[in-house]
């Protein structure tokens, strides 16, 4: 099973959702506005993905931060950072049950990781 993380209005989400279903692509859509995100499943992630892959620095949220929040000197500190703001985590975020992880769109990544008998 294929998770798909993010906001479901964000451009780079709809690109995404198009991409798999143009691509018969079964997916979960997990919406971290409305839901929330799980400490443990952004540790998770930190494993597969550095701290400056998942969080948006380029956003409304982060240069709403002040300094101090701005500061990341740990994966604790960017687990309790994006699980307070969810808004900062890039988007999309693409989960699946073989390991992989993939950190906003792009297509030809996706062609690659997830054609594996999803439809490519």
């Amino acid at each position: 099973m294929i998770r798909i993380y993010g906001i479901r209005n964000c451009d780079s989400m709809k690109k995404a959702f198009a991409w798999l279903d143009a691509h018969d692509v079964t997916y979960e859509f997990h919406d971290y506005k409305k839901h929330g995100i799980e400490p443990a499943t952004l540790t998770r992630w930190l494993t597969r993905a550095a701290r400056s892959e998942l969080i948006n620095t380029r956003g409304t949220t982060w240069r709403k931060l002040n300094d101090t929040d701005k500061t990341i000197d740990n994966d604790a500190d960017a687990v309790a950072l994006m699980a307070a703001h969810p808004s900062l985590i890039k988007r999309p975020v693409i989960d699946t049950e073989e390991g992989v992880l993939l950190v906003g769109f792009d297509a030809a990544r996706y062609a690659t990781a997830l054609r594996g008998g999803q439809g490519e």
